[in-house]
């Protein structure tokens, strides 16, 4: 069975334009990557766990912020690697400065035997759909279509 993740795309309204919050990967291979980097805030979960739970824990473990509200569950999205995601979106609002990520531990640098601590989330920041759409993993482009066909129908 290929892994999974659960996620939640965090949409607002700013000035009657949608925007959506991303995260951008930490640790030292992401740190000068920006198009196609940014992803929403996800993490893998094991089969006993609810999806929309992971998301939620995910979402909390990568900004440091809970989120509730109303969920909308979106179309399930499979990456390259045959990864799928399941994610939600969720209106909502938080400021990108006060984000605080949970760390992971490699070595770093490679085959130097050293292990190095990194924040799995280096920021996070509002885009347009557009902006999003260059800043974020190909991959998970469908969601923001989705998120947006939905939006423009209500």
């Amino acid at each position: 069975m290929p892994k999974q993740s659960a996620g939640i795309l965090l949409y607002r309204k700013s000035d009657d334009q949608l925007q959506v919050f991303l995260v951008h990967p930490g640790g030292p291979f992401w740190k000068n990557k920006d198009e196609g980097s940014w992803s929403i805030p996800k993490g893998e979960y094991e089969s006993d766990e609810e999806p929309l739970d992971a998301a939620k824990r995910e979402f909390y473990e990568e900004t440091g912020q809970y989120i509730d509200g109303e969920f909308l569950a979106l179309s399930s999205i499979k990456l390259k690697s045959g990864k799928l995601i399941q994610a939600w979106a969720v209106e909502g609002d938080i400021d990108p400065h006060r984000i605080k990520s949970n760390l992971f531990e490699m070595e770093w640098p490679p085959k130097s035997g050293k292990k190095q601590s990194f924040a799995e989330v280096d920021r996070g920041d509002w885009f347009s759909v557009e902006e999003a759409k260059v800043k974020m993993n190909a991959a998970q482009v469908a969601l923001l279509d989705e998120l947006a066909e939905v939006k423009r129908n209500v």
